[in-house]
C-alpha cells in the first residue's frame, strides 16, 4: 500500500487527471450500455403490450361481437322470415371479415396464435356454409315454416364450436398481454433503479473528483500559497518546498525556490548598489557643490576678464590708430601694415571678449520664460540685420510662426545668428532666407522650427563640428567672425528644452544648395497655437 501511494506521488497532475478521466469514462460507457439495453428492452415491451397484443385482445372481443351479431340475426330472420332481420348478421359478416385481417397483421409473430386463428376461421365458415346459408335459402324460398325448431336447435349448437375455438384464441392471447405487461412492467422498475444507481454513482465519483482535485490540487497550492506568502512577507531566508503532491505542483514549488534564490541574490546586490548609490550621491553631491562654486569663480573671472581686458584692448587699438594718423607718411609701408594688423588684431580680440561674455551669461539669468510671438521675435532680428540684409540683397521670408515660452532676447539672438549665417554664407545669387514651423511629427508636445537658405551649404561630414565653440570652417580672409555664433544657437535652444541640428536629408522640392537648420520649441499650453496675421509672402529686406 505504502508503495503504491509512493508511485502515485510520483505521478504528475495531467497523469492523475488522465486516470480519472478514464476510469469515469470506463464507467459512463458501462452506464450508457446498460441504460441503452434497458431502453431498448423497454421498447419493446411497450411495443407488444400496447401495439400488438393489447389490441390483438381487443380485436378478439370485436370478432367475438361479430359473431354473435350474425347468430342473432340469422335467429330472428329464421323466426320471423323478414329479411330486415338479416341486416344484423350481414354487418356481422364484414366486422368478422375486418377483424381477421387485423388479427393477422397483429399476431404476424406468433405462429402458435395464427393457427388459433385459422382455427376459428374454420369453424366459422363450416357454421356459415352447414347452417346459415342453407336456412337463409330455404326461408327465403318456402317461408319461417319451412325452418323446424328442431332445426334451429340444431344451428345454435352447431355455433357454439365457432364460441368454443374463439375462447381457444383468446385465452393465449390475454395470457400474452398480461405477460407483455409484467415486462414492461419489471423493464420499467429496471430502469429505473439503473438511473437511480447511476445518479448515485455519479454523486460519488463527483465526490471523488472533488477530494481528488482537494488533494491533488487545492492543499497542495494552498501550501505553496502560504509558502510563498511568508517569502513576500519579507522571510527570504525560509525555503520553498512541497511534498506529498504531484510532481508538477513539486516542480512548480522548485521553480519558486530557484526564484526565491534568485530574488535573494538581486536583494544582496540591489543593497550593495544601494550603498553604492549612496556614496555615489555624496560624491556628485559634494563635486557639484564644487562644481557650483567653480562656477561662479568661473562666471567672476569672466566677467573680470572681459572687463579688464577690453580697457588695454582699447587703449592699444586707440594708440594704434594715434600712431597711423601722427606718423601717417613717416613711416614706410611695412610700418603702416604692421600698425593696421595691430588695430585688426585689437578689434577681433574686443570682438573675441564680447562674444564670449555673451555665450556665458546664456541662461544664467534664471528661466524667467514668457509668452513671445516668434513673428514679433523675427521683426526684431530683421531689423536689427537691416544693413547686413540691404548691402547683400538678400530677402527673409516666413510661414505662420507660433507663440511659444521663452525669452525674447535670446530667441531674437537666435534668429539673427542663423538669419545672419545664411546671409553672410552666400552663393553666387542673392541670399533667401525662409523660416516655417509646424507641429513635430514625433512629439506634439513641440514646434519643429527651419530655417532654409540658398548659400554655400554644409557638408554632412561637418554637421557636429559647426555646434563646437571656435570650430570655423573656412579662413578669416573669407569670412570674418569669432566661430561662437551656432555654439551660441545650440546653447539658447537647448536651454529653452529644445534641441538644434543641421538637416542633411533630401529636400521634397529637389533643390541642394543651401543649409537647412531645425529646432524644436516647447508649445504653449497642451495645443499648438499659430498666428495667422501674416501670409506666407512676407518679406523682408
Amino acid at each position: 500500500m505504502g508503495e503504491a501511494s509512493q508511485t502515485l506521488g510520483r505521478w504528475s497532475l495531467s497523469r492523475r487527471l488522465v486516470t480519472a478521466f478514464v476510469a469515469f469514462a470506463t464507467l459512463l460507457a458501462v452506464l450508457s450500455l446498460v441504460i441503452g439495453v434497458s431502453l431498448y428492452r423497454l421498447q419493446v415491451a411497450t411495443h407488444d403490450r400496447v401495439e400488438r397484443y393489447g389490441p390483438a385482445l381487443l380485436e378478439t372481443e370485436t370478432l367475438a361481437r361479430a359473431y354473435s351479431d350474425q347468430e342473432t340475426g340469422l335467429r330472428g330472420f329464421l323466426v320471423a322470415g323478414r329479411v330486415d332481420f338479416l341486416q344484423p348478421y350481414t354487418d356481422g359478416r364484414a366486422a368478422e371479415a375486418a377483424s381477421l385481417a387485423h388479427l393477422e397483421t397483429l399476431l404476424a409473430l406468433r405462429p402458435d396464435l395464427l393457427r388459433r386463428l385459422a382455427a376459428v376461421r374454420r369453424e366459422a365458415g363450416a357454421w356459415d356454409q352447414q347452417v346459415a346459408a342453407p336456412a337463409i335459402a330455404r326461408v327465403k324460398s318456402g317461408g319461417a315454416v319451412s325452418i323446424s325448431l328442431a332445426e334451429v336447435e340444431a344451428g345454435k349448437q352447431r355455433f357454439d364450436r365457432v364460441r368454443a375455438a374463439l375462447a381457444g384464441l383468446q385465452t393465449p392471447v390475454r395470457a400474452t398481454r398480461d405477460r407483455a405487461t409484467r415486462q414492461l412492467t419489471d423493464n420499467e422498475t429496471f430502469l429505473l433503479t439503473v438511473l437511480v444507481l447511476a445518479l448515485v454513482g455519479l454523486v460519488i465519483v463527483a465526490w471523488l473528483v472533488w477530494i481528488g482535485l482537494r488533494r491533488w490540487v487545492t492543499l497542495p497550492l494552498q501550501r505553496l500559497g502560504a509558502e510563498v506568502d511568508r517569502v513576500e512577507g519579507g522571510d527570504l531566508s525560509r525555503r520553498v518546498t512541497v511534498t506529498d503532491a504531484p510532481s508538477d505542483i513539486v516542480a512548480l514549488a522548485e521553480q519558486v525556490e530557484l526564484m526565491r534564490g534568485r530574488i535573494l541574490h538581486e536583494y544582496a546586490l540591489a543593497e550593495a548598489a544601494g550603498r553604492e548609490a549612496t556614496e555615489a550621491r555624496a560624491l556628485v553631491e559634494e563635486q557639484a557643490q564644487d562644481l557650483r562654486r567653480s562656477n561662479a569663480e568661473l562666471e567672476q573671472f569672466a566677467y573680470v576678464a572681459s572687463h579688464d581686458l577690453q580697457e588695454p584692448l582699447r587703449k592699444v587699438a586707440s594708440f594704434c590708430q594715434l600712431i597711423e594718423r601722427r606718423y601717417k607718411g613717416q613711416l614706410d609701408e611695412r610700418g603702416e601694415q604692421y600698425i593696421e594688423f595691430a588695430v585688426d588684431g585689437a578689434k577681433r580680440m574686443q570682438q573675441l571678449i564680447n562674444d564670449l561674455l555673451t555665450f556665458s551669461r546664456v541662461g544664467r539669468a534664471g528661466e524667467d520664460f514668457q509668452e513671445v510671438r516668434l513673428e514679433v521675435v523675427l521683426a526684431q532680428a530683421v531689423r536689427q540685420l537691416d544693413l547686413m540684409l540691404a548691402e547683400g540683397g538678400a530677402t527673409v521670408t516666413h510661414d505662420p510662426l507660433p507663440v511659444v515660452r521663452g525669452d525674447q532676447s535670446l530667441l531674437v539672438q537666435l534668429l539673427q545668428n542663423l538669419i545672419g549665417n545664411g546671409v553672410k554664407f552666400r552663393g553666387d545669387d542673392p541670399p533667401r532666407v525662409h523660416l516655417s514651423a509646424a507641429p513635430s511629427s514625433e512629439d506634439p508636445t513641440v514646434w519643429e522650427l527651419s530655417c532654409t537658405d540658398n548659400g554655400i551649404g554644409i557638408d554632412e561630414q561637418y554637421q557636429e563640428k559647426i555646434f563646437v565653440i571656435f570650430q570655423r570652417l573656412h579662413g578669416r580672409d573669407a569670412y570674418d567672425g569669432t566661430g561662437i555664433g551656432l555654439a551660441m544657437c545650440k546653447k539658447i535652444v537647448e536651454y529653452h528644452g529644445g534641441r538644434l541640428w543641421l538637416d542633411t536629408s533630401p529636400r521634397s522640392n529637389g533643390d541642394t544648395a543651401g543649409a537647412v537648420f531645425r529646432w524644436t520649441l516647447p508649445v504653449v499650453g497642451a495645443a499648438p497655437k499659430i498666428l495667422t496675421s501674416h501670409s506666407t509672402g512676407d518679406e523682408h529686406r
